[in-house]
């Protein structure tokens, strides 16, 4: 099977996210869950050809007897199978693992901006401004750029002309919680997908993620419930 071009993966990935962008309007929570959603499909439809692969190539998964065993099934096989790579296995107990990326394809170009918008000039969104109100004492004040609707002038024009119509309505812009998008919560659908054909229900989700500012990409694992079927319910509406 052909190996794809990493920036080439990681530009289609990009697209992809910016089109549910476009789509769900902005609604991150909801992106989050399509991100999640497209990877479980992907998920309940790469077992077979991850055990394939392994059966070509000489490697002996044998049974997971734990579920550390799974973890690192998931880790140093699958993860390696499809993107090339490997991640860690931590914080191991009888029900749960955290999956450390070191790399991630997926985001290789991708550098989220501040919510709501950034500042000016400075860092925190915003600048100092020096000066004295009338008959009291001098301060720096704390000019929150982040805070300024720049073209809030768009909702009073709607509003105006809404109400000379006998429609009296609200109108504000939208601010964007960048700080909540999962942009790799796909490999949390493939991951739960994959494991409910073995009869694991998992819940899995981006703990940390080095584009929201944390210092590694961390997914965590936590086993529901096994299950009698090899194939969730989702898949089985599909």
């Amino acid at each position: 099977m052909p190996k794809a071009n990493t920036e080439l993966f990681a530009l289609t990935y990009g697209s992809l996210v910016t089109e549910l962008i476009k789509d769900y309007d902005n609604d991150i929570d909801e992106i989050n869950k399509q991100l999640d959603r497209i990877g479980y499909s992907i998920g309940v439809r790469c077992i077979d050809e991850l055990l394939s692969k392994c059966e070509v190539n000489g490697v002996d998964i044998g049974p997971c007897n734990s579920f550390q065993n799974t973890a690192e099934v998931v880790a140093k096989i699958g993860f390696r199978c499809f993107l090339g790579m490997t991640c860690d296995v931590t914080n191991v107990t009888e029900n749960s693992f955290s999956l450390f990326l070191y790399e991630n394809p997926l985001s290789i170009f991708v550098e989220l901006p501040e919510s709501g918008g950034g500042g000016l000039n400075d860092d925190d969104g915003g600048v100092d401004d020096f000066g004295a109100a009338a008959g009291g004492s001098g301060g720096i004040k704390r000019l929150e750029w982040s805070k300024l609707k720049y073209s809030n002038i768009y909702c009073g024009v709607i509003r105006g002309a809404l109400e000379q119509v006998n429609m009296k309505v609200s109108c504000g812009i939208k601010r964007l919680e960048w700080s909540k998008l999962k942009y790799s919560n796909i490999y949390c659908g493939v991951i739960r997908g994959a494991l409910e054909q073995v009869n694991m229900k998992v819940s899995c989700n981006f703990a940390r993620d080095v584009l929201r500012g944390d210092d590694v990409n961390e997914i965590k694992v936590e086993l529901k419930e096994m299950l009698a079927e090899g194939a969730g319910e989702e898949y089985q509406d599909e």
